[in-house]
């Protein structure tokens, strides 16, 4: 057997026990998606599952672009190298290692496509179970509270009502969000340098949808400054700030034509690719805020930098009549807490392990017997 067919059989070996490895997650992902299609046999909404269209995009997504990315970035590093360093790092960015665990992560990606279409499935439905969006004039009303009687939305165009800041927004949150979020997840599922904390973000990350994005979601179901009107009867409220967003329509990533688009579907009954309405808590908002707290850890620069990012995300789901402000807030509080419980749950699992030591007691303290 040749060097390279060895260097393959022991690669194919490892990713196989790093597939292994992730049986819980494949669990997971199987028990969502079995739980979210017999909820919607049994509520009668069947016809709101949404499968076949995120197989393509995603596959391009997950099996060609990011790894394409990271191949590239690989061997940026490897020619960045001076000479006598170079072989180090070819041997670092293709190792068995590396490519084990970028095949195993490649293969999990590739089954969240199941838990992808289950969440919109299941987003879908919501408004039919509900009846309609009950709480668009509450939320909108507690926003105005909350900023000292002004809708939120004023406040951010009085210095951002300009074409200029408009198309920044948009850009930044239909593409670089994405790239980010979603560049995030493939680095931390597919790099041998994120083991520490891949089984814990990996948890988040689902959670956050899952608690987000269907339980929170259901339970104050709302559909957003943009459908404000279509929802409530009152056109007024955010008449201005749609007129201005909408004179971007014609621009690649206008919020305006989207929205169109998803309302579009909604009155015609249909379901798409990324379709389904819900505004309470914000997605958008909730993995920015989990990546934000998972960088903060690894490193205090980084952590701010990623919490300005954050602060600009929740004003541009505003500014975009995507979000009421409160959508924001709630989404990082619920972050908060999934990342602190799920990281506890992970501290004791490994205490219970004892491959982490517990807490010393404070200094000065006794034990004492009761």
């Amino acid at each position: 057997m040749t060097k390279l067919a060895r260097w393959g059989a022991a690669t194919l070996a490892e990713t196989a026990r790093n597939v292994r490895a992730d049986a819980g997650f494949y669990l997971a992902i199987l028990l969502y998606t079995t739980l979210g299609l017999l909820l919607l046999q049994w509520t009668g909404a069947d016809d709101r599952a949404t499968y076949g269209v995120y197989f393509a995009k995603w596959a391009v997504v997950f099996g060609l672009f990011f790894p394409l990315v990271a191949l590239i970035a690989d061997g940026a590093m490897v020619v960045h190298r001076f000479d006598r360093r170079r072989k180090l790092a070819f041997s670092r960015a293709f190792s068995q290692k590396r490519v084990a665990w970028l095949l195993a992560g490649a293969a999990l990606l590739m089954a969240f496509v199941l838990f992808q279409g289950t969440f919109t499935s299941l987003k879908n439905a919501m408004v039919y179970w509900q009846g309609g969006f009950l709480h668009d004039r509450v939320q909108a009303d507690i926003d105005k509270w909350l900023h000292f009687g002004v809708d939120p939305w004023r406040l951010l165009f009085a210095f951002g009502e300009n074409d200029l800041t408009r198309t920044v927004v948009e850009w930044n949150y239909n593409v670089l969000w994405f790239v980010l979020c979603f560049g995030a997840l493939f680095f931390v599922v597919t790099s041998p340098r994120a083991i520490e904390v891949r089984g814990r973000y990996l948890a988040c990350f689902m959670l956050v949808w899952i608690v987000c994005g269907n339980i929170f979601a259901v339970m104050f179901i709302s559909a957003g400054p943009a459908f404000y009107g279509a929802v409530t009867g009152d056109e007024a409220r955010f008449a201005e700030q749609l007129a201005f967003l909408a004179q971007g329509a014609a621009n690649p990533n206008s919020a305006v034509a989207y929205q169109d688009y998803l309302w579009s579907l909604h009155e015609a009954g249909a379901t798409s690719f990324g379709s389904g309405i819900s505004a309470f808590p914000s997605i958008h908002v909730g993995l920015v805020a989990l990546n934000a707290i998972f960088i903060a850890e690894y490193s205090r620069r980084l952590g701010l930098m990623a919490w300005a990012y954050l602060g600009f995300i929740v004003a541009s789901s505003v500014y975009l009549a995507w979000h009421y402000a409160i959508d924001g807030y709630a989404s990082i509080v619920l972050v908060a807490i999934i990342h602190y419980a799920v990281k506890a749950m992970a501290r004791r699992e490994k205490e219970a392990a004892g491959t982490v030591p517990a807490p010393s007691p404070a200094p000065g303290a006794t034990l004492t017997a009761s």
